[in-house]
């Protein structure tokens, strides 16, 4: 699990931020939240922290003196300011990445691996493992697959998800496929068909099925609410 805290004067970033980490069950945990730079300050010193969601422009001390102050930290830096001279500054100073508000789920999670990698679980095999789901989606991957890409039995990958992911390996090949699915319809460019075989179903019928067990409704209907 990663400790995380979020660093801003607009609450709404927090709940954001809140709101994905546990729409996607992400396992990262807020330890703590601040609104200005002297309360992440203190909340860096009393927590172990792998990850700090930090705003520039907050009360009393700046995201830049944050950084200054505690440099040994993951930061990504989340603005609402698009200029080139807050990018550079905060990446000279260490930051792992640069996200613009609006927050979107795509590009917190990328800036997410940016920063952290995928050190989601305490695990190092299951890590691994996690990052070539997330990378090789849609191949054809089962237990075998993976116990012969790590040199581990199929009942140790299980035991692996079970124990630190909470579900099967199978299932969360499925909603790994499924939110890029849903990525791709968001964006109108692919016909669900086309979605169906980037995503790694060779058959409509099993992406129709899943879609429809993890989001409750089935791709066409998604798509007719979503335009």
């Amino acid at each position: 699990m990663i400790n995380a805290i979020i660093a801003d004067d607009e609450p709404a970033v927090a709940n954001i931020i809140r709101y994905f980490i546990k729409k996607e069950k992400l396992p990262i945990s807020i330890v703590g939240t601040a609104c200005n730079g002297k309360e992440a300050l203190e909340l860096l010193k009393n927590n172990k922290v792998n990850l700090v969601f930090l705003d520039i422009i907050m009360p009393f001390m700046d995201g830049f003196k944050v950084i200054e102050n505690a440099p040994d930290n993951n930061y990504i830096v989340i603005t609402a300011y698009d200029s080139f001279e807050y990018a550079q500054r905060a990446l000279r100073l260490g930051a792992k990445d640069i996200l613009l508000k609006p927050i979107e789920y795509k590009q917190l999670l990328q800036s997410i691996t940016r920063a952290v990698g995928w050190k989601f679980t305490d695990n190092d095999t299951l890590n691994d493992i996690l990052e070539y789901i997330n990378i090789n989606y849609a191949e054809k991957i089962d237990l075998q697959k993976l116990s012969s890409e790590f040199y581990v039995s199929p009942s140790h990958v299980s035991r692996l998800f079970k124990k630190f992911m909470g579900v099967t390996t199978v299932e969360y090949i499925h909603e790994v496929r499924i939110k890029q699915a849903i990525n791709m319809l968001d964006k109108g460019k692919y016909s669900i068909k086309e979605v169906a075989e980037i995503t790694g179903y060779d058959s409509l019928n099993n992406f129709y099925k899943k879609f429809k067990t993890h989001t409750g409704t089935t791709p066409a209907l998604y798509m007719q609410t979503h335009k």
